[in-house]
């Protein structure tokens, strides 16, 4: 019995000394073994994904060459953006003069047909110089400029060598159908006073043309010019319309 007692506390004691606490020396020890060697494996794995990244040969000439060559493509980026947005400049610059030298054509046509009409009125001054003396209504044109308004042009000359200036004034008489009856239209009208008289002065032609106010609803039949000298008729000429 007291053998037993005896070995059993030789065993406490055994037990007591293997759970006793290592010294904080030991263990500062094993942490800083701990750390280093985690460092150490971070160190490699950065290590390693370098090599794996940029392969062994990666160096500083390397990473130069690298950049200049984004820097090339990044110019040639930029020169192709440069270009296409040139090309919708000028795109647009072909629009914008298509449509001008559009109206240029049709404002040359209108033109066109103007001078057509006023060489015609000119080529009548050809034989001014040679004509017969005296003035003449050498040509009327007349035309409706809109349903109340009618446009006139009229060409009065002087034949012969025309040694001495005319002096006078134009009157015209329009024939009209109003509300189905005819009837006399003079222009200007004679309550007009002289600030309304056509006035004509010239030595060999003058050219005349305006613009005449007819009644509503009236429509013009016949045109007729009258060139007057101090209340003498001196020319006339009619046109039917």
């Amino acid at each position: 019995m007291t053998k037993s007692r005896f070995w059993q506390r030789r065993i406490a004691v055994s037990k007591m000394t293997i759970s006793q606490q290592q010294p904080w020396p030991i263990k500062l020890a094993m942490v800083a073994l701990v750390i280093g060697l985690g460092g150490a494996i971070a160190m490699w794995t950065y290590d390693l994904g370098r090599s794996f990244a940029f392969g062994p040969k990666f160096s500083a000439e390397r990473l130069e060459l690298l950049q200049q060559q984004v820097e090339q493509l990044a110019g040639e980026r930029d020169k192709l953006a440069a270009t296409a947005s040139t090309i919708e400049s000028q795109q647009n610059i072909e629009k914008s003069t298509q449509k001008q030298l559009g109206d240029q054509v049709k404002t040359l046509t209108s033109e066109n047909l103007k001078l057509k009409d006023d060489l015609a009125f000119f080529e009548s001054l050809m034989p001014a110089a040679t004509g017969p003396e005296g003035i003449t209504v050498q040509r009327i044109k007349a035309e409706m400029a809109a349903p109340n308004q009618l446009r006139y042009r009229v060409l009065v000359m002087q034949g012969g060598k025309g040694g001495r200036d005319f002096s006078g004034e134009m009157q015209v008489s329009l024939n009209l159908v109003q509300a189905g009856k005819p009837a006399i239209m003079q222009f200007p009208d004679a309550k007009t006073g002289e600030a309304g008289k056509l006035k004509l002065t010239f030595r060999h032609y003058q050219r005349l043309e305006g613009l005449i106010t007819l009644p509503d609803g009236a429509i013009v039949k016949t045109v007729q010019v009258k060139i007057m000298d101090k209340g003498v008729q001196r020319a006339q000429q009619s046109i039917n319309l």
